[in-house]
């Protein structure tokens, strides 16, 4: 889910490869389709969200495996973006944006006619790999079709924006097709727009190739041991943390994230050279940018669960809803982008971070009764302030001073903290809120669903409040977790300096 994107996009791995100056044949329609991939990719990690209710009676999916169904499309995303920015490098990017995109609109079919929870979880997984090999070959494709200079800049330009709308489109677009079609078009309607880019292909430049390998081995491990890493959690949540399954994932997830680093370590051409996080400064970057994606990320599945099991809210009045956080994350970015300027970031960061709390502790407030002019309202405005003031100058510190040969790394280690975070806060604060909710009412989500089926009006209101209060307790969690951040900003981080050498 790439919220941040609504800031600014972060740079991926390839962008800053050196590639042949000399425009595309056709500039207009290179942007275009470069565009469209972007919007496309980041409109998933939104319309999904919207649906997760639909998609949850639908399929008949318990509350620890909705999860999932966002999860495996963020891990499989972050874990193999270093990856897909390599191989556009080493095998040519037109030719590896052309797979990654067909193998998107694959899982999409995959998924939209998917007939069980396992299937669609799978074609979800498809769905991260696709858009770990297209996000970065798209935006490394802007530097082979536009030379420097005024037309890549506004190139790069629209390419922000795209991403940015694509998180508020997808809130919306989800909302509308889940709520006149069906869910499943949340998935199918990336069919046209993928045929779309791929047709529109023939118009892009294609990038002199760099030599080295890749590192399939690499990927692997460490993907696996992310996927294992979340599933650990997902699975303590549900049988218990002493479980010896649950125990064993740790451990197994343990041991691929080890091998990971120590192959990083050995590897002439690493994927994450580990000398990227020597520097202090860099290095609490990268920890308060996985922590704001932990926060980010489980606020939106815990909101759209709300609004739709609570609130009664349909798809596209939820959808709807979200307009605030993204009104306040837009606003405030534009400031914050000003502000680092002036003062230095963690100056600019950690009050944001702090700000962002104090929205989540406000949802933390929330009651079945609760309104939105009163409640959702302000508090998503005010966390959506808080996240766009801080992403900014985050994002300008985990690639500022980085060796031109490690930027690539760097900027794409940025993505995957992110979404790495966002995967382990869906998993974790789901986990306590299903724990906290069944202190209340013992499987209060399948209770919910029995009593709308038996027009058990009493049942429904009784798993309503217990699910509430599992919902508050996860907000008031993520606010822990953006004050952490905020603290690892204020404290870990030195003063930096205002001005270009903190955008630089």
């Amino acid at each position: 889910m790439s919220y941040e994107a609504q800031a600014a996009p972060a740079p991926v791995p390839g962008a800053t490869v050196p590639a042949r100056a000399g425009a595309g044949r056709r500039p207009v329609l290179a942007l275009l389709v470069i565009a469209a991939a972007e919007l496309m990719v980041v409109l998933d990690a939104t319309i999904v969200n919207i649906a997760l209710p639909s998609i949850q009676s639908g399929l008949e999916i318990s509350a620890g495996n909705l999860a999932w169904v966002v999860n495996a499309y963020a891990v499989t995303f972050g874990g193999l973006m270093l990856l897909g920015g390599r191989a556009g490098d080493l095998f040519g990017r037109r030719r590896v944006f052309r797979f990654g995109i067909a193998l998107f609109v694959l899982a999409s079919v995959l998924g939209g006619l998917a007939p069980n929870a396992g299937l669609l979880i799978g074609a979800r997984v498809l769905q991260g790999v696709g858009a770990a090999v297209a996000a970065p070959t798209a935006l490394a494709l802007i530097a082979t079709n536009f030379p420097e200079g005024r037309e890549r800049n506004r190139a790069m330009g629209t390419y922000a924006a795209m991403a940015g709308a694509g998180s508020t489109v997808g809130l919306i677009l989800g909302g509308v097709l889940t709520q006149y079609l069906d869910w499943r078009w949340v998935l199918l309607v990336n069919i046209p727009i993928g045929i779309g880019v791929l047709a529109g292909t023939t118009v892009l430049d294609e990038a002199d190739r760099s030599h080295g390998k890749l590192d399939v081995s690499g990927a692997a491990a460490g993907t696996a041991g992310l996927l294992g890493l979340v599933y650990a959690v997902t699975r303590g949540g549900q049988q218990g943390w002493a479980d010896s399954a649950t125990l064993g994932c740790f451990a197994v997830a343990a041991v691929l994230l080890v091998l990971f680093l120590l192959r990083q370590s050995r590897i002439e051409h690493p994927m994450l050279p580990l000398r990227v996080l020597k520097d202090r400064n860099r290095a609490g970057t990268y920890a308060a940018l996985f922590l704001a994606g932990l926060g980010m990320f489980s606020t939106f599945y815990f909101l759209t669960l709300f609004m739709q099991h609570v609130l009664g809210y349909g798809a596209v009045r939820t959808g709807l809803a979200y307009l605030p956080f993204s009104a306040g994350i837009g606003m405030t970015a534009a400031i914050g982008s000003k502000l680092v300027l002036r003062l230095a970031p963690r100056l600019v960061a950690a009050p944001g971070l702090v700000v962002a709390a104090a929205g989540l502790l406000w949802l933390g407030t929330l009651t079945p009764q609760s309104s939105y002019a009163g409640v959702l309202m302000p508090a998503m405005f005010v966390t959506g302030a808080g996240l766009g003031c801080a992403f900014v100058p985050l994002t300008l510190g985990a690639v500022r001073g980085v060796a031109e040969n490690d930027s690539g790394s760097a900027s794409g280690l940025l993505n995957t903290a992110q979404q790495i975070g966002g995967a382990l806060g869906v998993a974790g604060l789901a986990a306590l809120s299903t724990a906290f909710a069944g202190d209340r009412l013992p499987r209060a989500d399948e209770a919910y669903f029995s009593g709308l089926r038996t027009y058990d009006a009493e049942l429904v209101a009784r798993a309503q409040e217990a699910m509430t209060y599992g919902y508050t307790r996860a907000f008031t969690g993520g606010a822990l977790v953006f004050a952490t951040a905020a603290l690892i900003v204020a404290v870990v981080n030195d003063a930096g300096r205002p001005g270009p050498s903190a955008a630089g």
